[in-house]
């Protein structure tokens, strides 16, 4: 948690992949979204006939991780397949290699929001029609939140801590943090971080639609998530897995790893007012966004851009809009600030460890992503937009959120400024 003190290890990220509705890796994501691509579309891994809501932003090439046998993959969840998939290209891009003189010393947080949510209901369904002795004993394995991390251990061997962060929408970005925090503890030397979440299914956006949570702009998909937009009627739902090795700088420089990025800060708050609404009011958004400053060491106006967690609903966006006026006061007005989920739809429990790589991606290249299919902002989301194109700029340091169900925050601060 925030806090630490300032004689305290650096913690610094030397490996990132990912798998989005933009791309199988972090390049192609990465350029998708400067490019400002939406990977929205109609819905196929089901039938959504008479769904209200029937778009989603889906990733639609086979997932094949080489560490699994032909014979596992239809073994393994999906959610694992994103996870390993993503946890593949960290690693070689890290240089990283787990062995027998560092494997104690390598632990997994791969945080999710619904896990195998799709084992769990494809035995469900193979329960009610055939019988108990037909389902499968891979149903509790592959259903649990925390078999991402397991997976990933048991097939790179990392013995370090193991742990699983479900907090719904902030899981990936709680991952980083925590992980983080079990470096500056001494409990590991690296971490393999993220998030991972399939949840394109049936029941899944039947319950986010009949919340009203969800836009309904099927005729259009492409153009249905508009984080601060005027005509906002609510997100797209995505899936994926974002990755991250983060090691302590002194083991990083050991090694002679190339340094991507450093995880500067780290706060957690929770609202304690609402199960699914924000509040209004942004105290404890804001107050998370203040402690991960304070843990960075840093003042507000050293920040260069914000990756909104901003969902394109009517009462979230506002909300944090609100949380960054208390956090940031007038600087807010010339602060860049985007929200990439209106290119990769909202990937739940992935979504903070994404937007933490496309963040970093941003402080590395010297361009920030846009937010597309603002047309027309909403006046109670007025900020210092990066409206629908991709702008140059060297921040240097940038603030990722992500907020979830059950009022959990978390903010991440992320920079490039003296490595």
């Amino acid at each position: 948690m925030a806090g630490v003190s300032a004689q305290a290890k650096r913690v610094v990220v030397t490996g990132m992949g990912c798998v989005t509705p933009l791309g199988g890796n972090y390049s192609t994501t990465l350029e998708a979204a400067f490019a400002g691509r939406s990977g929205a579309g109609p819905i196929t891994h089901f039938d959504p006939l008479g769904f209200s809501s029937r778009i989603a932003a889906e990733y639609g090439p086979a997932l094949a991780p080489k560490v699994l046998r032909a014979r596992d993959l239809r073994r393994t969840s999906r959610c694992v397949l994103f996870a390993l998939e993503a946890t593949a290209e960290a690693l070689n891009s890290s240089g990283l290699e787990i062995d027998d003189s560092n494997r104690d010393r390598v632990g997994v947080a791969i945080g999710s929001g619904i896990g195998g949510l799709g084992t769990i209901l494809e035995n469900d369904a193979i329960l009610r029609e055939k019988g108990p002795r037909r389902v499968s004993p891979f149903t509790i394995p592959m259903g649990i939140a925390n078999m991402s991390s397991g997976m990933i251990s048991v097939h790179h061997g990392a013995r370090g801590p193991n742990v699983c962060h479900v907090t719904a929408c902030a899981s990936g970005a709680h991952a980083i943090g925590e992980g983080a925090e079990l470096i500056k503890r001494g409990q590991a030397d690296a971490m393999i971080v993220g998030g991972a979440e399939a949840p394109i299914l049936g029941v899944t956006v039947a319950g986010f639609a009949s919340m009203k949570a969800l836009s309904t702009r099927n005729e259009e998909p492409e153009r249905a998530s508009r984080p601060f937009d005027r005509g906002r009627d609510g997100f797209v739902v995505g899936e994926g897995a974002g990755v991250l090795v983060i090691e302590s700088l002194e083991h990083a420089r050991a090694r002679g790893a190339s340094i991507l990025a450093e995880v500067m800060g780290y706060g957690a708050t929770a609202d304690a007012t609402h199960p699914v609404a924000p509040d209004p009011g942004g105290e404890a958004a804001s107050r998370c966004m203040e402690w991960a400053l304070a843990d960075a060491g840093i003042p507000p106006e050293e920040v260069g851009y914000v990756n909104a967690h901003a969902t394109s609903t009517p009462l979230g966006d506002p909300a944090e809009v609100v949380a960054l006026r208390r956090t940031f006061g007038g600087y807010l007005d010339r602060l860049p600030v985007s929200a990439t989920k209106s290119m990769t739809g909202h990937l739940l429990g992935a979504a903070g460890s994404v937007e933490a790589i496309l963040s970093i991606g941003a402080l590395e290249s010297g361009r920030i992503p846009p937010t597309i299919n603002l047309d027309d902002p909403d006046p109670a989301c007025a900020l210092d937009h990066v409206a629908n194109r991709a702008r140059s700029a060297r921040p240097g340091v940038a603030l990722s959120n992500s907020f979830g169900f059950g009022g959990t925050n978390a903010s991440l601060v992320l920079g490039i400024t003296d490595l």
